[in-house]
């Protein structure tokens, strides 16, 4: 068993989810958090680059980056102050408060699709694929709406780079 107390949280869990190889895998997928009808922007400094295996770049504020098979939403959330359970999302918007709250309460209540399909189980578990487009609100009356902005964003391919093999050449 690796010595947890001289690793980074986010080596702590790719040990944990038993995460491939950085570069084993390069995949988009848009992502829409709503909360009180305003969408979290995670195009802000605090939201990018904050892990290496998945992320926010460039000051997008909906698409992630992902970097190596079996990451998990959860490593995206831990390092970006964001947590989802069924009742409630917690955001950080600032590491030195507390996390803002927004939870259920009469008709409002938490809902996450995953590509226009009601998505029941652990969002955190969720690994993404290229293309997904993954809506997670505490808005029941414009979820049609908010799943066609999300449809409305642009994911862009991810370049296919052959494996060369020769020793001559160094780039691909």
């Amino acid at each position: 068993v690796q010595n947890t107390l001289n690793m980074s949280p986010e080596q702590i869990l790719a040990e944990q989810y038993n995460v491939g190889k950085y570069g084993s895998d390069h995949a988009h997928a848009a992502m829409l958090v709503v909360l009180d009808g305003e969408q979290l922007n995670f195009g802000l400094p605090q939201f990018q680059l904050s892990s290496k295996y998945i992320h926010f770049e460039d000051h997008n504020p909906y698409l992630i980056h992902k970097h190596a098979t079996g990451v998990p939403l959860d490593m995206l959330f831990v390092s970006i102050g964001l947590k989802v359970t069924q009742d409630c999302i917690f955001v950080e918007y600032d590491f030195s408060k507390s996390a803002n709250e927004f939870c259920t309460e009469g008709k409002k209540t938490v809902q996450v699709y995953v590509n226009g399909e009601r998505f029941l189980s652990d969002i955190s578990q969720y690994e993404v694929q290229h293309n997904d487009r993954i809506l997670i609100t505490l808005d029941d009356k414009s979820i049609s709406k908010h799943l066609k902005y999300l449809d409305s964003f642009k994911i862009f391919d991810v370049p296919k780079k052959p494996l060369v093999n020769s020793e001559k050449d160094i780039f691909i």
